[in-house]
């Protein structure tokens, strides 16, 4: 009776295709999808465990896994969802029509029909010992060729996942939600994934975590250096998934990209999105004569795209054309000739989620032709437009000016607005974190001894030191002015890095002194009543608060208990630590010390 049911879901293709969104861990932008899919609802065969193994024990693996391929590629091209789509298939699947594959490459991955390989990426499943590595291996190479990646899915479950890594060198692999589940509080789960990401880096691997749930998870994946993931946490698997993360998901990110999600949604402002400009696009067999009349009939229109099945191959410019037939005779020549003859040059294209940063780099380092011809814009590989090099320059220009404006000018550290909007952000999430007050004792006398040309350097020295002891992808440095900065930790291990930062820092600052006062362990200076008197060589106060309860916090009176921090550690002669103990539901002070000595 099950098995007839089976049947009859194949006949009739009882299946619906679902989405969940694979996330880069740094940015908190979607690359892609993986698509997923369910059996008719109230049947057993809903699960997709349970409809693979039926499809197995019938031998019908290849049908069903034909079936899930169409469906969900229909789907998702009809969506238009932008990125890679990942497609899970056994390797069996993979190396069934491997001889017809040798002859032509994409008559071996039939399933696949109706969309550009280049956006795939297959995922092998491990669900039964492969042993024919050396097959498997030339399968994958062909498709390779054709531009197919691969992932390696579940890594760490099944047979011979470990193996499967070393054997074929996928482009990404997938590990699996059991090393994700607590990894906040394994330490040895930690460590594997930490391995894990070791060995990828060397084997040109991405590494996505599955099974996401919690944020705590999230973030000690991002410090581990995990690139992507996926899971509940950031979006659940669905029919119409989105294109961007919900802003309460983006939160997790940061502030800045919240803000950047936001804004997404209606139009993203640093990316190609804002250049789109729509121009009429025609088949690059078009005759010219024909869009010489188009150019006429249009005075407004510059340029026009040119495409050959669909794909772009060209931009054709009013003042390319009419350069060349005016011409003698190249109007009588070339008239009724394909356009495409006077593309020289192949064009820049460029997706249109690509960064406005990213275009401007490869516009620069792309050839000449690409700054005055422009570049054609196109969405999940579709022609959406044409973009202008004159607009792209000055767009990139109001991003540095916006930059500079929230910048510190000394060391382009964020300055007091993202300083606070990061805090802001952080307590709006329910995220622990801990605020460090950075503060230089005896900076003036150093400053007015030396010059300020040396006192520039010794804060550039500063920003070096304090930007090396946080993690990237958790911690925020910023420059609050002068010689004060600030630090946001939400690495769990700050504790280590403030004591890093005071260690460290009389050897970062020793190349700034004459050696007698290196020796001396300080100078002879003014003071302000123009006093001569010994000056100690410069040290570091630290004041710590650590939020671990946000709902009890708000950014005004995190910024008071870290000054009140940082004064309290300016008290101790020498570099010194202070973490502030006191919670807002017990004022009474409380306070741990921690020093390190200053160079003699």
């Amino acid at each position: 009776m099950m098995l007839d049911t089976f049947h009859q879901i194949l006949v009739e293709k009882q299946v619906t295709p679902v989405f969940q969104p694979i996330v880069d861990l740094k940015s908190g932008f979607i690359l892609g999808y993986e698509g997923l899919i369910r059996g008719p609802k109230d049947t057993s065969f809903y699960s997709p465990l349970a409809l693979f193994d039926a499809a197995r024990q019938c031998g019908r693996l290849w049908d069903l896994e034909e079936l899930c391929c169409h469906t969900l590629i229909g789907s998702f091209n009809r969506q238009g969802l932008a990125g890679k789509l990942f497609l899970n298939s056994s390797p069996d699947v993979v190396m069934r029509l491997l001889p017809s594959a040798r002859i032509e490459p994409r008559a071996g991955m039939p399933q696949l029909e109706g969309i550009d390989w280049r956006r795939v990426v297959v995922e092998l499943t491990e669900s039964e010992r492969t042993d024919s590595f050396d097959y498997l291996n030339q399968a994958i190479e062909l498709y390779r060729q054709e531009g197919l990646q691969f992932a390696i899915d579940d890594l760490g479950e099944g047979y011979a996942s470990l193996r499967l890594w070393s054997e074929l060198r996928p482009e990404y692999v997938k590990i699996d939600k059991y090393f994700v589940r607590d990894i906040d509080t394994d330490v040895l789960k930690q460590q594997l994934v930490r391995s894990i990401c070791d060995i990828a880096s060397h084997a040109h691997s991405i590494v996505i975590a599955e099974g996401i749930e919690t944020s705590a998870e999230l973030r000690t994946l991002r410090y581990l250096g995990v690139a992507c993931g996926q899971g509940y946490l950031l979006c659940r698997p669905q029919p119409n998934p989105p294109i961007q993360l919900e802003p309460a998901q983006a939160a997790l990110f940061g502030p800045s990209q919240a803000r950047v999600q936001r804004q997404a949604q209606g139009r993203d402002p640093m990316s190609v999105r804002r250049l789109l400009r729509a121009a009429p696009a025609v088949p690059d067999n078009t005759p010219t004569n024909r869009v010489y009349e188009l150019f006429q009939s249009h005075p407004d229109l510059s340029a026009v795209a040119l495409l050959r099945d669909g794909r772009p191959t060209g931009i054709l410019r009013r003042s390319q054309l009419y350069d060349q037939l005016a011409r003698p005779y190249h109007r009588e020549l070339y008239g009724n000739k394909p356009c495409s003859l006077f593309i020289e040059t192949p064009p820049l294209i460029v997706d249109c989620d690509t960064s406005l940063l990213e275009l401007g780099t490869l516009m620069t380092q792309g050839a000449g032709d690409a700054l005055s011809d422009g570049f054609i814009i196109t969405g999940a590989g579709e022609y959406l437009g044409l973009g202008s090099s004159v607009e792209l320059m000055r767009e990139i220009t109001q991003i540095q000016i916006m930059t500079a404006r929230y910048a510190n000018p000394l060391t382009q550290l964020p300055g007091n607005v993202p300083i606070d909007e990061h805090i802001d952000g952080l307590l709006s999430n329910r995220q622990n974190f801990a605020v460090c007050y950075a503060d230089l004792d005896h900076f003036k006398p150093y400053n007015d001894l030396y010059g300020y040309r040396k006192g520039d350097e010794l804060l550039r020295s500063m920003a070096e030191l304090f930007t090396r002891h946080a993690v990237a992808r958790m911690d925020f440095v910023g420059h609050v002015g002068g010689d004060d900065f600030i630090l946001v930790f939400t690495s769990p291990d700050w504790a280590e890095r403030c004591q890093g930062i005071l260690d460290e820092l009389a050897i970062e600052l020793e190349s700034l002194y004459r050696l007698e006062h290196r020796q001396a362990g300080g100078y002879l200076a003014e003071n302000r009543q123009g006093v001569l008197v010994f000056h100690p060589l410069v040290s570091l106060s630290l004041g710590v608060v650590t939020v671990d309860e946000p709902e009890l916090y708000s950014g005004s009176l995190i910024a008071e208990l870290a000054s009140s921090a940082k004064a309290q550690a300016k008290r101790v002669q020498g570099n010194a630590l202070f973490v502030e103990r006191r919670r807002p539901d017990n004022p009474v002070r409380q306070g741990s010390y921690s020093r390190s000595r200053v160079l003699q």
